[in-house]
């Protein structure tokens, strides 16, 4: 008998690109950083993924790959504030947005999907 959980997301960024990656990520959600001595290959984001959606979905290329969905009350305003970390805007479908950060990873600008009082309680306040 053995036990196993969903533990963390993980990007795996080329090394060239790993401190602006970790610099985007970590002001992005607001969260401070940590690297483990004798593995500063790994950054966690501290408190990064309170309540979490592990979520499958069919995608038209070949390559499987990963990406984080940002939930936001204004789309608007939080596309804004990732482009201004260095995010670029891809492509837009219904009201969510494809974006890319600095490291190359896809990310999602999305509506609202949690539930009203889990996103009250757990939504980082930006200014």
């Amino acid at each position: 008998m053995h036990r196993s959980r969903l533990v963390s997301v993980v990007l795996d960024t080329p090394s060239a690109q790993v401190g602006l990656e970790v610099d985007f990520w970590s002001a992005a959600l607001g969260t401070p950083t940590y690297s483990p001595p004798g593995e500063e290959q790994f950054t966690a984001l501290i408190g990064a993924v309170p309540d979490f959606f592990t979520v499958v979905q069919a995608v038209g290329e070949d390559a499987p790959r990963y990406h984080v969905d940002i939930e936001t009350d204004d789309l608007a305003a939080e596309v804004a504030r990732l482009t201004a970390l260095g995010a670029e805007a891809l492509t837009r479908w219904k009201d969510a947005f494809a974006m890319r950060s600095p490291g190359g990873h896809l990310l999602c600008v999305v509506p609202v999907h949690s539930d009203p009082e889990t996103f009250a309680r757990t939504a980082h306040t930006w200014p």
